[in-house]
């Protein structure tokens, strides 16, 4: 049995014995006499060093022929950090997995988004990862199964449906396999009695604590496109345009004030066809940037005279993602340069025009957002801006459409970042702004924006000297740059008009 290198089991044993759970979802210790693998927070009695080996990800102890403990359940954890901060083509590769693309298009569709041939790609996912990507999406779709068996009255034939599985018979070896429980002993333990009608699914997203739940809704709630999202005290609820139908997802957000703990934001999915399921819950937790470490990013900035205080005022503070890269290319491209509330009544109108209407059952929601192979065929002439931004909307919506330009996570960030500057219109700014949301790199800064400049000022700071010295904010600058956007942020239930960051 072969341990990834990379680990290194003295660190990983010490995590395990303090029960830290701030490395949970960071490796995974498999117990040799017991045949199942945990958490490093498993509450279980420490195992001896000589009997534990030590795991990047449940797929690779699963596939060393380990089960999950039904204790600490340790594939219910946040994913690792690791994926957006190296951003190498494991960790690409594995947001794809999890959106489900390997269940869509194979490994050579995955290998093909990822810029690798399937064979290189499965000798460097089993390097770094433990496992291939076969594997890696198996011990997915196992995850997706047990949260709706164990949440839903979803039929065992839908859960199977809607966790990817091809036939009912491999979703019952898997469950046995991963569990050493059948459906119905999974379905006897769970914790809850809701119902849940066929094509609605509630779960719980996994996130590490602390999370600024009430400034990941102000910020999100001030951006509101109508038609495509709405929002209200303690929750958010947007439109999903997703592989095989519509949906919808309704959010509740809450600060989680405790240090190292899991926490979870309850969401509702409204699906139209069950097999989104994976890829919804993926985007939703995109969104919320449930993959984040929290400690790690504030105590970066525990001694900084800037953002540290802002930190330990609000701490847990996300980088807000995106459930569609299209989707936050088209507003930002609007958004260049015009305040908040113009760019939302410019996208709002250009849903109305352009977006499909579809029937939900949350009032405000009627329209998933425009497609861009749509966009890319309209005149600049007839869209509500200046003629030079919607040449520059036209020329990245053509480019999205036809496959120059993919805003999915899968190909390397500074390749993308490359197409983008090459397209007319599109500035350092935009392109960087697409890192920091659509990409979910976690060390951007805009030097150039207005916002920061306005927020450093009202701080009592000389924003020249500041801007000068932000190199040390590495390697999270977007976090710093999401605490200076967070000053100038109205809540939810105060909405006020204020000028949207933007460069010179």
């Amino acid at each position: 049995m072969q341990q990834i290198e990379r680990l290194d089991t003295e660190s990983c044993y010490r995590a395990v014995k303090s029960r830290d759970r701030r490395f949970d979802g960071i490796f995974y210790t498999a117990v040799h006499t017991t045949g199942i693998y945990c958490r490093p927070s498993c509450p279980a009695r420490t195992p001896g060093l000589a009997n534990v080996s030590f795991f990047p990800t449940a797929a690779a102890a699963q596939a060393a022929g380990f089960r999950a403990c039904k204790r600490c359940l340790p594939d219910a954890t946040p994913g690792s950090p690791d994926w957006d901060v190296a951003a190498d083509a494991a960790g690409r590769a594995m947001r794809l997995i999890a959106d489900g693309v390997i269940d869509r298009d194979g490994v050579e569709g995955l290998a093909a988004r990822v810029g690798y041939t399937s064979r290189h790609l499965t000798r460097v996912l089993t390097a770094e990862l433990g496992a291939g990507p076969l594997a890696l999406a198996r011990a997915r779709r196992a995850q997706t199964a047990r949260v709706l068996i164990e949440t839903t009255d979803l039929t065992f034939a839908e859960v199977a449906f809607a966790s990817g599985f091809a036939s009912i018979r491999q979703f019952n070896d898997t469950v046995r396999e991963v569990y050493a429980s059948t459906p119905t002993q999974l379905r006897g333990r769970r914790r809850t009695g809701q119902h849940s009608a066929t094509g609605t699914v509630t779960m719980r997203l996994a996130v590490r604590t602390p999370f600024a739940g009430r400034a990941m809704l102000n910020f999100l709630a001030h951006h509101l496109i109508a038609g495509v999202e709405t929002a209200g005290d303690g929750w958010y609820a947007r439109t999903l345009d997703l592989p095989h139908g519509s949906g919808t997802v309704r959010l509740d957000l809450a600060d989680a004030p405790l240090v190292g703990e899991t926490a979870f934001v309850p969401a509702t999915f409204v699906l139209e066809d069950l097999r989104d399921t994976a890829a919804a819950v993926e985007r939703a937790r995109r969104l919320v940037d449930a993959d984040c470490d929290p400690v790690a990013v504030d105590d970066h900035f525990a001694g900084d005279p800037v953002i540290g205080p802002l930190a330990r005022a609000t701490p847990g503070l996300r980088v807000p993602g995106q459930v569609e890269g299209n989707e936050t290319a088209v507003r930002t491209v609007i958004g260049q340069q015009v305040s908040v509330v113009g760019a939302c009544t410019v996208t709002s109108r250009l849903v109305q025009s352009y977006g499909r209407a579809v029937a939900t059952t949350i009032p405000g929601l009627t329209h998933l957002f425009p497609d861009v192979s749509r966009l890319a065929t309209l005149d600049a002439e007839d869209l509500p801006m200046p003629r030079s931004r919607g040449r520059a909307l036209i020329a990245v919506s053509a480019a999205l459409a036809g496959g120059k330009l993919a805003l999915d996570r899968g190909p390397d960030r500074d390749d993308v970042r490359r197409a983008l500057l090459e397209l007319p219109g599109i500035g350092p700014w935009t392109a960087d702004y697409l890192a920091l949301r659509a990409l979910a790199h976690p060390d951007v800064f805009l030097p150039t924006d207005i916002g920061v400049r306005n927020a450093l000022t009202g701080l009592g700071h000389e924003p020249a000297a500041v801007i000068a010295t932000s190199e040390a904010w590495r390697p999270w600058r977007s976090y710093a740059l999401m605490h200076l956007w967070n000053t100038l942020m109205p809540s939810v239930l105060e909405p006020v008009e204020t000028t949207e960051p933007k460069e010179n």
